[in-house]
């Protein structure tokens, strides 16, 4: 249950932190709309999933191309955001900038 209700609060609170407002690069509402569902459908995943920390990684979402960046305790953990992502339908490309910094 508390999985889950990470995955909507994520979702929720990324679709109200993007506004309505089409971003540069997007040159339809309709683009950032489909980009700011890719972009919640990521972290919904990242929140389902136990290897992965949905607090610790951002996504970012531009024309189909998802940007991965924060930090990843493990190589594994690094690996497993960007295939998430690119599971994700709709999703065209991944960059993955996360840096892998062990937990101390």
């Amino acid at each position: 249950m508390k999985p889950l209700f990470l995955a909507v609060a994520i979702a929720i609170g990324s679709l109200a932190s993007t506004g309505c407002a089409v971003k540069s690069g997007q040159s339809t509402v309709g683009e950032f709309v489909d980009d700011a569902a890719i972009t919640t459908r990521v972290k919904a995943r990242f929140a389902q999933d136990e290897q992965v920390s949905a607090m610790r990684i951002g996504v970012e979402t531009l024309n189909g191309t998802v940007q991965l960046s924060g930090f990843a305790t493990t190589q594994t953990e690094k690996d497993k955001a960007a295939s998430i992502a690119r599971s994700v339908p709709d999703v065209r490309n991944v960059q993955n900038n996360i840096v892998v910094r062990p937990a101390s």
